[in-house]
């Protein structure tokens, strides 16, 4: 891969998107962070490569066009002296280096336009690299503060809130139970309580009768006979 197709690549990225896939977001945009500037640094060299090259292809192009109008001057020089075949061959030297100069120059347009994007792309990735910098403190501090709440609900066990209230709950519906069922049963004994004095109110009224007849018996047995 080109450096400027990895510089397109880098720059098509989302940070948002990174961001939302990611288990550990901070890694991810570390891991950007560091294929970035490794993309930056390489892109870097290459404009300077360029650059330097571009220096050394006009110098070669300004050379041949040098040359081919030495050889035009020779040429002139030799037909002057009435050597047509050197003046010939003089002419065709000149010709070949204006070809030189000619492809240099094409070169050195095709090198400018690829200097040019790189530029560009160096430019849009300094702008990329800062709002990944900006996401990576914001992300930061908002990661501390999602953990400082984290470790508060563990310490002041609101974490574990639901399951003892939970339980909490059937401890207060078990207790009612029981209370229901004690108060049941001290209304049940109440009412054998009860049946049991009305059982002995007949049995001291049925007694109470026996008592009076038996003492109606034995005073009217005491009487003096007439």
């Amino acid at each position: 891969m080109s450096i400027l197709d990895r510089l397109s690549r880098l720059l098509r990225a989302n940070v948002n998107d990174l961001i939302s896939r990611a288990e550990d977001p901070g890694k991810i945009i570390d891991q950007a962070l560091r294929d970035m500037r490794a993309a930056y640094g390489e892109a870097r060299a290459e404009v300077a490569d360029a650059m330097s090259q571009n220096a050394r292809l006009e110098r070669e192009a300004g050379t041949n066009r040098k040359l081919a109008e030495e050889y035009e001057k020779k040429a002139e020089e030799a037909l002057r002296g009435g050597s047509e075949d050197l003046a010939r061959e003089a002419l065709r030297r000149a010709q070949n280096h204006k070809d030189l100069a000619k492809g240099f120059e094409e070169q050195i347009a095709v090198q400018s336009s690829t200097v040019d994007q790189l530029k560009t792309q160096l430019r849009a990735l300094e702008a990329k690299i800062d709002e990944m910098e900006s996401k990576k403190t914001l992300l930061a501090a908002r990661q501390k503060t999602a953990q400082a709440g984290a470790t508060l609900d563990r310490v002041s066990g609101f974490d574990k809130a639901g399951g003892a209230m939970n339980a909490f709950e059937d401890m207060e519906r078990k207790v009612a139970g029981m209370e229901d069922r004690n108060r049941a049963m001290a209304d049940l004994r109440q009412e054998g309580d009860l049946d049991a004095q009305l059982k002995d109110l007949g049995r001291d009224r049925d007694l109470d009768d026996a008592f009076a007849a038996l003492k109606a018996r034995v005073q009217g047995g005491d009487k003096p006979q007439g």
